[in-house]
């Protein structure tokens, strides 16, 4: 497409007053105001935020300034979707030369390296330069180091398609910067960042291990596994509150002078437990607290050399992190990989770093996807909160408690707690002034006048509704660490410490918990010995009943989600399994078995659990008793993934979702099958398309697993035959006619006539003819187009009068159905006027006579079932340049009528008056100018298209469960609807 006027225009006055801007003088905030911010406006972003999303739903954020050594700051800009970071733009001054200067393209690839967004942008409006940034930075790399591409402001203009197709808003949003991102990737020298921080932080436990044991003789292998993990977990998150504003900047880099620095820097530690009341910095005994004091690290001794060597490599230039941007679940997913290995004492004290044996057999760790995450998440406690307002304390019918009983690093609470936080703030908003107030305000105002929860509140939605249990007491603290930070994230916070507000973080002791979910303390009953320490620790039995009383004695959790251990080490405790598990242990024994029958025992009834497992679930017959299982109660979404969900490893996986002792369903359960997709596409599908369990390919779940493949609804159940094969029909690509035309004139050497066969203004000739593009096309309507002409007398200069006779008979044909075709699914209408000439546009033309009338194809082209046929026959959606393709549109099945049966017939006539009706509708509300009177109807034609809907339901033979399957998933077209 061209470049929009203001474009021309910015590049234009840029132009003019070259020297001026390019001047030292004119400053970097002039540039940002004159030509950055319209340049991204005009790609379609909101800038300014005029649209007024609250502070978490900016699409674009202009990020506060952080101080970083001394002279960077902050990225000027952050785009985003929804509250997705998609790319930062860094701006300059134009006298800056982007080209050549290093430091620029330094500070820009460290925030982006450390967010992990794979591309960003530097400008000046001078140049635009695109920066791959999954390689590590380093201070001593060129500026070109990474970049990808470089564009003068005087290429704007001549390469706006691609500038557009990459980073304009519609284009983010339909995955063109995503995929752009995967065609550039694998260049040598990348390191993600959570690869490097993850190698970083294995040296540091190695250095700390050695030296502890070194220096302290008397600890025992796992008091050396406890001190390493407190000791990193303690200085990241000082270094992280550093980077937030939270703390003294550079605090931790000031004991790098001196001596003593593990006494000073637990005196820093001391300082936090007074500030944050975390169980992180819990030394001593206070009353009310949940867990005992750490009293084994404050008393160790580590040299100055380890902890300086640490602390140096947290700072800029050694340092290529910037911990004000590292999100969340990047810690996770390094520590995620850390918790796989474990510190080992030979018997000659020699320090050994090994993978446990779990890990060992399950061939690594292997961090859940955050679109998983956020998938099971939405399947149970979104659910649980329809209907609710936020409650404080407890009650009958209040809002969910959400357990993860395998939680690992923390990664599902994370998601669950980012979904209650952001549901709070939602309802919240809704009435402001009313939360502002009050001896304990849910929201606070900070910066710019924008407005938050208060750290209260994000501390109570926490404690109200999140717990989680893991057999490692490693996990726990890291669970308990990103909880923490995820408590402290954002604006305001550092306002309420410097205002003096103590011990602002809650004590997760009591949420939190450290202990084996599947063996309760009836493992030891009968039993005449007491076990060594050994087995103890590793049996590590937890009563569910007396770690969390009032939630077990209210029936228990309401949601039990997360990623079990598949294939742990459950030998040694196999007959207590057998005994304590006999629904899931009748012939194959696993781990996650195990953990499917506890989910559901501690979920109340009525409660949703959900886990992603292996899909051998869905087939293997060895597994029949834990489907058994599942079918006594209600199976809410089974979706079968694929071998490529985790990272370097091929596992087969499945998320199952199922509401306990509700409705158990019969045996056609259907499994939604997105295995078969790439798996870009599997995140689309799971994510941006919010798939609720419906589409792709399906097959039944049963208990016997004699699964048979099926695409559904079968086309052969009611007479159909192929759109292209109508002998009535003649389907044009009306687009490719107008190119072949303008090549024949310009072998005439008439160049300048195929530029003026088409033009916009006023009517040149009284022959000249009106013409539609393909986004004038809409479902039932065809915006005006009153100053678009052609002129049809320059058929002479075409040479083959085939197309010529062609284009006569397609364009001057009425009544013909147009449909666009820059589109990823049908939208279609029809032309009743004749219209001589269309850009972008496919055009169905009744060849012959026929009972058929063109309103009955019209009907069922827009119906919402086709559009779901449609996209699962292309697959367009998504796409930046997304086309209907006129040989798909030929396959897809037409119902065809037997007009000689009075119920077919009547069928028929009845979709000819729907469709007319939808037609004037459409026409009556393009004319209507009074509000409430558009209002009534646009209510009108939502019903009129239901019941297009159900009448193409009702003669392709749809079963009420494919009916379900579509309605989730085939309602897009009608946001188009909004468009007049």
């Amino acid at each position: 497409m061209p470049a929009p006027a203001e474009i021309v225009q910015l590049v234009e006055l840029f132009q003019r007053n070259y020297d001026q801007y390019c001047a030292p003088s004119f400053s970097e905030a002039a540039v940002r105001h004159q030509f950055i911010d319209p340049f991204f406006a005009a790609l379609g972003w909101d800038v300014n935020n005029t649209q007024g999303f609250a502070e978490q739903y900016k699409e674009v954020v202009h990020e506060d300034k952080v101080l970083v050594g001394d002279a960077t700051k902050a990225p000027d800009y952050s785009f985003r979707i929804g509250k997705e970071r998609k790319f930062f733009v860094e701006a300059k001054k134009p006298s800056v030369n982007i080209k050549h200067d290093i430091e620029p393209a330094y500070q820009l690839r460290r925030y982006a390296w450390s967010a992990k967004l794979p591309l960003s942008i530097l400008t000046d409006f001078e140049e635009f330069s695109v920066y791959d940034c999954r390689m590590r930075p380093d201070k001593s790399d060129k500026a070109a180091t990474g970049r990808i591409l470089l564009l003068n402001f005087t290429d704007y203009v001549a390469r706006w398609d691609e500038i557009a197709g990459i980073f304009s808003k519609a284009a983010v949003w339909q995955g063109a910067l995503d995929r752009f991102a995967v065609a550039k990737a694998g260049k040598r020298g990348t390191a993600e960042v959570d690869d490097e921080f993850l190698a970083e932080i294995e040296r540091w436990r190695e250095l700390l291990a050695r030296n502890l044991v070194l220096r302290n003789p008397h600890l025992r292998g796992h008091d050396v596994n406890w001190a390493v993990q407190q000791t990193i977990d303690r200085i990241v998150f000082l270094r992280i509150c550093e980077a937030r504003n939270l703390e003294t900047y550079e605090q931790l880099r000031a004991l790098l002078n001196g001596g003593h620095t593990y006494a000073r820097l637990g005196e820093l530690f001391r300082r936090a437990d007074l500030r944050y009341n975390s169980g992180l910095f819990h030394f001593s005994e206070e009353r009310g607290r949940a867990e005992a004091p750490d009293t084994l690290t404050p008393g160790l001794e580590i040299d100055d050399r380890v902890l300086k060597d640490i602390i140096e490599h947290l700072y800029y230039p050694q340092s290529p992190y910037e911990f004000s941007v590292l999100p969340a679940d990047i810690l996770g997913h390094v520590y995620e990989r850390f918790l796989g290995k474990v510190i080992r004492l030979t018997p000659g004290r020699q320090v050994k770093i090994e993978e446990k044996p779990e890990v060992r057999k399950a061939g690594g760790v292997y961090y859940t996807p955050t679109y998983i995450v956020d998938y099971i998440v939405r399947q149970t406690v979104g659910p649980l909160l329809e209907g609710k307002t936020p409650a404080h304390g407890r009650s009958p019918g209040s809002l969910p408690r959400v357990a993860d009983i395998a939680c690992g690093s923390g990664s599902f609470l994370l998601g669950a707690y980012q979904y209650l936080l952001d549901w709070h703030l939602a309802y919240y908003l809704e009435e402001p002034e009313r939360w502002l107030k009050g001896k304990r305000p849910a929201l606070e105002r900070v910066s710019g006048g924008a407005t938050r929860l208060t750290i209260e509140e994000r501390k109570r939605i926490l404690m109200d509704h999140l717990y989680g249990v893991d057999i490692d007491p490693q996990a726990v603290e890291v669970t308990k660490l990103s909880l923490l930070l995820k408590v402290l994230e954002g604006e305001g916070v550092a306002g309420q410490l410097s205002l003096g507000v103590e011990r602002v973080l809650p004590d997760l002791g009591r949420n939190i918990k450290c202990g084996n979910s599947l063996i309760g303390p009836e493992f030891y009953d009968g039993k005449l010995d007491l076990p060594d320490d050994e087995t103890a620790r590793r049996v590590n039995a937890f009563d569910w009943k007396k770690e969390f009383p009032e939630v077990m004695t209210a029936g228990g959790f309401d949601a039990v989600i997360g990623n079990p251990p598949w294939g742990g080490d459950i030998d040694r405790e196999l007959d207590y399994f057998h005994t304590r598990y006999p629904a899931t242990t009748k012939e194959h024994t696993d781990s996650y078995k195990l953990f499917v029958d506890r989910g559901l025992q501690l979920a109340r009834t009525g409660g949703l659990i959900s886990m992603i497992i292996p899909n051998t679930l869905l087939r293997q017959r060895r597994l029949k008793d834990v489907r058994s299982l599942m079918l006594q109660h209600k199976i809410v979404a089974l979706v079968d993934l694929g071998e490529d969900v985790f990272e370097g490893v091929v596992a087969p996986s499945c998320i199952y979702v199922v509401e306990k002792n509700h409705a158990a369903t019969d045996h056609q359960t259907l499994i939604i099958d997105v295995a078969r997709l790439a798996k870009f596409d599997r995140v689309e599908v799971l994510t941006r398309k919010k798939f609720q369990g419906g589409a792709y390919e399906q097959r039944s779940f049963q208990e016997n697993a004699d699964l048979e493949f099926r695409a559904v609804p079968q086309d052969t159940r009611v007479p159909a035959i192929a759109l292209g094969d109508f002998q009535y029909l003649a389907c044009k690509d009306a687009g490719i006619n107008y190119q072949r035309v303008s090549v024949g004139m310009r072998e005439k050497g008439k160049s300048d006539l195929a530029n003026r066969l088409l033009y916009e203004g006023e009517r040149q000739k009284d022959d000249d003819k009106m013409f539609w593009k393909g986004t004038d096309i809409n479902r039932y309507w065809i915006a005006e187009a009153t100053s678009r002409f052609c002129r049809p007398y320059y058929q002479r200069f075409v040479r083959d009068n085939e197309v010529v006779h062609l284009g006569q008979k397609v364009y001057n044909a009425t009544p013909k159905i147009l449909l666009r075709q820059t589109a990823d699914r049908i939208i279609a209408t029809i032309d009743y006027q004749g219209v001589w000439f269309g850009r972008s546009i496919i055009a169905i033309v009744p060849s012959d006579k026929s009972d058929y009338r063109i309103e009955y194809f019209l009907g069922v082209l827009n119906s919402r079932y086709f559009e779901w046929l449609y996209e699962r026959t292309v697959q367009e959606t998504g796409r930046v340049f997304a086309q209907v393709k006129l040989s798909k549109l030929k396959q897809l099945p037409i119902r065809t009528i037997n007009f000689t049966d009075p119920a077919d017939a009547a069928r028929h006539d009845r979709m000819i008056s729907l469709v007319t009706q939808m037609l004037d509708l459409h026409k009556r509300l393009a004319a209507e100018g009074i509000p409430h009177e558009k209002a009534a109807l646009q209510r009108r034609i939502e019903a009129t298209d239901r019941q297009i809907d159900a009448l193409v339901y009702e003669l392709y033979g749809l079963t009420d469960a494919e009916i379900a399957v579509v309605e989730q998933e085939g309602a897009k077209g009608l946001e188009h609807e909004g468009a007049k």
